[in-house]
Order: C-alpha cells, then sequence, then structure tokens
C-alpha cells in the first residue's frame, strides 16, 4: 500500500475528511492528532481514499444480500494476499476497515460519492475500483439483486457508461472469451466503430497513461492485464474483418 507510512494512517483520516476519513480515523487515526496533516500529497490522499473506500464498499456490498459469504470473505482475503500483496500492518487496516464498515451508520454510496468526487479526474482508478466490486459479488457464483442494484447504482454515481455492467457481467459468467464483449461491442458494429471504441479503451488502459494518472501501484498489474486483454481482443477482431472482406 504505496500510500502508507508508520504514522500517515492517522492524518489521512483528518485531512481526506467525509466518511472515509472517519473510517481511517476509526481504525488507526483516533490518538494522533491534525498535526502535521497538510504535509500529505494528493497522490497519498488519493490512495488513501481509494483503498479505504475498497474495503468500506466491499463490506457494504458483502452485506448486501444479509449475510457476509465465506466465499466474499475468501474473495476479500484474497484481494488482501494475492492482488494487492499487503504486508502485515496493511493487511491489518484493510481488516480492519472492511470489518468497521459492515456494521457502521454510513450506508454504500455515501462511501461510493465521496470516491467518486475525490477521484473525478481519474475515471481509470473508479473502472479499477467498479471491476473489483463486481469481482466481490460475483465470487459466490451468484449476483443478488440488491448488488445489481448497487453496482448499478455505483455506474451513475461514478458516472461510467452504462454498458459496463453488462460487459462484467458477461466475463464474470465465463463469457470473456468473446472478443465482442471484451470490447463492449456489438458484433454487428462496424469494423470502424470498433476501432474508434477500441482506441479508446487502449488509451484508457495503456501502462504509460495509468502511471501518469496516479493509479495506486497494487491495481497496475490488473490494469496491465485488462490492457493485454483489450489488444488480443481487437486483433481477433481485425483478422475476422480482413478474412471476411
Amino acid at each position: 500500500m504505496s500510500f502508507w507510512k508508520s504514522t500517515l494512517g492517522g492524518m489521512l483520516g483528518f485531512s481526506i475528511g467525509g466518511p472515509i476519513g472517519a473510517v481511517i480515523g476509526a481504525v488507526i487515526g483516533s490518538k494522533l492528532g491534525s498535526k502535521g496533516s497538510t504535509n500529505v500529497s494528493s497522490h497519498q490522499k488519493q490512495q488513501a481514499a481509494f483503498f479505504t473506500a475498497l474495503f468500506a464498499c466491499l463490506a457494504k456490498l458483502a452485506k448486501a444480500d444479509g449475510v457476509v459469504s465465506r466465499e466474499e470473505v475468501d474473495a476479500v482475503d484474497a484481494f488482501i494476499k494475492e492482488r494487492f500483496k499487503f504486508g502485515s500492518e496493511q493487511r491489518v487496516f484493510a481488516i480492519q476497515v472492511f470489518n468497521h464498515a459492515k456494521d457502521d451508520s454510513n450506508s454504500y454510496s455515501d462511501y461510493a460519492q465521496q470516491l467518486s468526487a475525490l477521484l473525478s479526474q481519474d475515471k481509470n482508478a473508479l473502472m479499477m475500483f467498479y471491476e473489483l466490486l463486481f469481482e466481490l459479488a460475483m465470487a459466490d457464483g451468484t449476483l443478488h439483486p440488491e448488488e445489481e442494484r448497487l453496482l448499478k447504482e455505483t455506474i451513475t454515481i461514478f458516472k461510467l457508461n452504462s454498458s459496463i455492467f453488462d460487459e462484467l457481467k458477461n466475463r464474470f459468467d465465463g463469457n470473456s472469451s468473446d472478443a465482442y464483449k471484451v470490447l463492449g461491442v456489438d458484433p454487428h458494429t462496424s469494423f470502424d466503430e470498433i476501432k474508434k471504441i477500441y482506441l479508446k479503451k487502449r488509451r484508457e488502459f495503456h501502462p504509460d497513461t495509468l502511471v501518469s494518472k496516479g493509479l495506486p501501484d497494487e491495481l497496475l498489474e490488473k490494469a496491465k492485464e485488462r490492457f493485454i486483454e483489450i489488444q488480443q481482443a481487437f486483433e481477433e477482431i481485425e483478422e475476422k474483418n480482413k478474412n471476411n472482406n
């Protein structure tokens, strides 16, 4: 967790404010004052907000159907250990945020709306955030109606393209091998239009773009995998177009 320093967490809670800052303060910052909080960079604040909101929203989403399943707990644990490779302090932080947010008085949308405001200029980070939420919701193999409602609400909050819901549902249902679904296009769409959509997605997930946008280091690998998937999907469609002409 690249924003982390020994006392930085507490200061970030005060500098971010809102429900995200309140969770940071409740988990690790309650004993620290706001002195020195101005030394926190905007990049560190962005990354702190991202991960705190992520585990808070994961908690709300996991409990949306009334119970946090074993599969969902295992999925969150896999995020911590395998996806982000957190150290011991960071693991404790993530688990405590999850446990605190699961039962606090803030709603799912409270966390999502604050994150959206903080990352309004970084759609790449919001897209990665959304994909992680979708992955958790599908961890038990079933998308509960309340989970679906929250995921669709998130699209509106984050101002993402509405087609992303169906695109991700197809992917997590095991249909991601379809190149058209990877790009979120219809097979009957003209090749020129598909190419425009591909180039847009390629720019969004290009490693150089992601680094310049300040995407958390722990998410760069996932984003790079997405970039490769988009590239391969377009090449497959391009080859089909050549063979048909």
